[in-house]
């Protein structure tokens, strides 16, 4: 997912889509373990979108923070 879809969203939203990230992960480490994923590749990419969009929810909370 791009940042600035992430960007976008509020910070409802981005911890919907923190959870979803993670769902989607743990059914990749659970492909990995039972040798159904071809792809490993998508386990990295499924880690850094996870960062990507706890970066900026961290971000979007910082500045709400300092706004009051």
């Amino acid at each position: 997912m791009k940042t600035t879809e992430l960007r976008k969203k509020d910070v409802a939203g981005l911890q919907l889509e923190v959870k979803a990230l993670q769902k989607a992960h743990f059914g990749l480490r659970m492909q990995k373990a039972t040798q159904q994923l071809n792809n490993t590749g998508t386990l990295r990419i499924a880690r850094r979108d996870i960062a990507r969009a706890k970066t900026i929810l961290v971000e979007k909370l910082a500045v709400g923070q300092s706004a009051k």
